[in-house]
């Protein structure tokens, strides 16, 4: 029995199979797979999960929307932003065109003591031909003109000390956490030392010293903004730092600074974009502040800020000279925070999931 079951086994593993026993399945089209899904790279992946976001979008266009007004708006009339006119100042906003629908009209209600009454200095003055769209201020200056020149400084200011910020507080974080150690351990000490210092303190020694301009705001901006992103990027080099892709870099050679910017910064790129656009709004306000308590842009060139001071002083009897600055800086620093919130989702391949 024992040499009949080893003479079928013998029988059985000298049988080499022949390529007739094999039948290969045409299911080629019964197989479903994504192609587009798979042939797709991460950015175009980043692209569709971005717009697929309504407020993002909508962050966008207004982005884009108030970017055009700032580098067209101001020459879209004969005036300029320094331009004064003192016997056509305080006047309400007006637009011919819109005048027979019953707004901006040019007329202005004033409250006074002894009650309210409507003026309308365009008919008074006899300057029918006249119109400031969004008014003027009280030294004859449109207000139209100036918004959309204070919005471009504070673009220009704000994604100058951004950008900056990101490169310093980047290249900050990467070397601290690729390194470790007494490395990192000097570093971060440095790094507690400068966020222990109140910024505002440290912004506004720094503008009495120096002559206040935009240079010296971004300058200011950017001795102060680096801290935040210097953390996130040094938390993320501390996660990659010993994957495989990594110690494979180190085994074949490659130097600390090749690792650290060609192979693990790519990897990273997502929440420091995310950072950069969050950080933007707080440049925006930072330096609406400043303006506004008058360590800014100095007169006559203009920001967001030194605008809503000007509009401030004049509220209670010329609210419509506050009005502009103060929505283009709102709808500035929310749609940047939109923006931001719809590429952290786009560029975390966690958040798809959720």
């Amino acid at each position: 029995m024992a040499k009949t079951k080893t003479a079928a086994f013998a029988e059985t593993a000298a049988y080499v199979p022949a390529a007739a026993d094999f039948k290969l399945k045409n299911n080629k089209d019964a197989i479903e797979i994504d192609e587009n899904f798979a042939a797709q790279n991460f950015w175009k992946d980043v692209f569709i999960l971005y717009f697929r976001k309504i407020s993002a979008v909508i962050g966008l266009i207004l982005i884009i929307v108030i970017a055009v007004m700032a580098a067209a708006g101001p020459g879209m009339n004969e005036y300029t932003y320094s331009g004064q006119e003192l016997s056509q100042k305080n006047f309400a906003p007006r637009v011919i065109a819109l005048e027979k629908f019953g707004i901006f009209d040019g007329g202005e209600t004033i409250r006074t003591t002894t009650g309210s009454k409507t003026i309308n200095y365009y008919e008074e003055k006899g300057l029918t031909d006249l119109e400031y769209w969004f008014g003027s201020d009280n030294f004859g200056r449109d207000i139209w003109t100036r918004t959309w020149s204070g919005a471009r400084v504070s673009l220009i200011i704000a994604v100058a000390a951004a950008v900056i910020d990101m490169v310093i507080g980047m290249s900050y974080g990467l070397i601290s956490g690729y390194f470790g150690g007494r490395v990192d351990m000097v570093m971060q000490r440095i790094l507690e030392i400068a966020n222990g210092i109140p910024r505002l303190v440290i912004v506004t020694l720094l503008l009495l010293v120096l002559q206040p301009g935009m240079i010296t705001i971004i300058f200011a901006l950017m001795l102060t903004e680096w801290v935040g992103m210097s953390r996130i990027a040094r938390a993320e080099i501390l996660k990659l730092k010993e994957q495989e892709f990594v110690l494979a870099s180190r085994t074949l050679g490659a130097g600390s600074m090749f690792i650290i910017f060609r192979e693990i910064l790519p990897n990273i790129i997502g929440p420091i974009i995310t950072q950069v656009m969050f950080s933007i709004p707080t440049a925006i306000f930072t330096e609406a502040f400043l303006s506004f308590v008058g360590l800014g842009i100095p007169v006559p060139q203009c920001s967001l800020g030194s605008l809503i001071s000007e509009g401030f002083n004049s509220f209670t009897t010329h609210p419509y000279q506050i009005i502009p600055p103060i929505v283009v800086m709102a709808l500035l620093m929310l749609s940047f925070n939109l923006v931001a919130d719809g590429l952290r989702e786009a560029l975390d391949p966690k958040m798809k999931e959720m």
